[in-house]
C-alpha cells in the first residue's frame, strides 16, 4: 500500500487524471479475477499522461499499462505500484486511407471506424476483445490478419513522458511479440495504413468473422482469449482435446467445453485456480504429445502461495 501522502496529493491535482488508491482490478480484466493495485490512474488526455509519468518518475513504483485487460491474469493478491488505465485515450481519426488511433481504442471500434470510412485491411480485428495498445504489445491477430500488417508508425512516451515516434521496423512486430515487451515505452497513438474498399464487402467479411468467433469460441464467458500460443505445426486446442482435458476444472476455472484452447471463469474462479489449471494442462499435454505449450496471457502481480 502506498503511504506517500505528498505523491497522492500531487496526483490528485493533475487535471484530466482520475486517481484511485487500493483499487480492485477484477472488473478491469476480461477474466474477472484479480486483487487491488496501490494506484489506479486514468488519464483523459496526452498532457495528463505526461504529467502522471513525470510525477512518478523518481518514485520507487512498479508500473503496468492496462487496456481492456484481455490478455492478462491478475494475481489475487493484486499488483503493487501504479496501474495506468489507457481506456479513455481512445480517439480514432480518419486521414485519407489511414486511421490515426489512440491506443485505448478497442479493436472492434477500430474495425467499425474503418468500415464507416469504407477502408479495408483491419476486418480481422472485429470482435477481438482487446485494445489497440494490447494488440501492439503482442502483435494481436486472427483469421489471417495481424496488427503488423497495417501499422506504419507508433507514437510512444518514455518513462519521463518524452514523445518518441517509432517506425514499423522499430516496433519490431512478430508472432505475439513487439518492442514494448522489452523497452520501457508506452504506446500512445498508432498510424494504420488501409486501402479503399467496398463497404458492403467489408461489412460482410466482418459479420462472417464475428459469426465464426461466436460459433467456435466461448465469447459469452469470462476468459483471456487463447490461453496458449500456437505450437509449430499444431493447434493448442486440438492437443488439449486429444489429451482428454476438455471440460477439466480447477475450482471455478474450466477448460472450455466449446473450444479447448480457452480457459473460462465459471463464476467465482480465482487467479490461482487459473494458474493451477494452466499448469495441469501443460503437464498433461506434454505427457501425451511431448509438446510444451507456451502461455499467451501475461501473469501480473504476486502469485506466491
Amino acid at each position: 500500500m502506498i503511504d506517500n501522502q505528498s505523491l497522492k496529493v500531487k496526483l490528485q491535482t493533475i487535471q484530466n487524471l482520475e486517481v484511485r488508491f487500493n483499487y480492485s482490478l477484477k472488473e478491469h480484466t476480461t477474466f474477472k479475477v484479480g486483487g487491488p493495485t496501490d494506484i489506479f490512474a486514468t488519464p483523459f488526455s496526452l498532457n495528463a499522461l505526461k504529467k502522471l509519468l513525470k510525477a512518478t518518475k523518481n518514485q520507487d513504483l512498479d508500473r503496468f499499462i492496462l487496456g481492456e485487460g484481455s490478455n492478462i491474469i491478475v494475481a489475487d493478491k493484486g499488483v503493487s505500484g501504479l496501474v495506468i488505465n489507457m481506456t479513455e485515450l481512445n480517439k480514432i481519426k480518419v486521414k485519407d486511407t489511414d486511421l490515426i488511433a489512440q491506443t485505448g481504442a478497442t479493436l472492434t471500434a477500430l474495425a467499425d471506424k474503418a468500415l464507416a470510412a469504407g477502408l479495408t485491411g483491419v476486418e480481422f480485428a472485429t470482435g477481438i476483445p482487446g485494445s489497440l495498445g494490447g494488440a501492439l504489445y503482442m502483435n494481436a491477430g486472427a483469421y489471417g490478419g495481424e496488427i503488423k500488417d497495417v501499422v506504419t508508425k507508433v507514437l510512444c512516451l518514455n518513462e519521463t513522458g518524452e514523445e518518441i515516434m517509432l517506425s514499423k521496423e522499430e516496433v519490431d512486430l512478430s508472432y505475439r511479440h513487439s518492442i514494448f515487451q522489452e523497452k520501457d515505452l508506452i504506446a500512445f497513438e498508432a498510424h494504420i495504413e488501409l486501402d479503399k474498399g467496398d463497404e458492403r464487402q467489408i461489412k460482410e467479411k466482418m459479420d462472417d468473422l464475428n459469426q465464426k468467433r461466436w460459433a467456435k469460441q466461448p465469447m459469452e464467458m469470462p476468459s483471456a482469449g487463447s490461453i496458449f500460443k500456437r505450437p509449430v505445426d499444431h493447434y493448442a486446442g486440438a492437443l488439449i482435446e486429444a489429451a482428454g482435458l476438455k471440460g477439466t476444472k480447477v475450482g471455478d476455472a474450466q477448460v472450455s467445453t466449446k473450444h479447448a484452447g480457452f480457459i473460462v471463469n465459471l463464476g467465482s474462479a480465482t487467479a490461482q485456480d487459473i494458474k493451477r489449471l494452466i499448469k495441469k494442462v501443460q503437464h498433461k499435454v506434454y505427457q501425451k504429445s511431448g509438446i510444451k505449450l507456451e502461455i499467451e496471457p501475461k501473469f501480473i502481480g504476486d502469485f506466491t502461495d
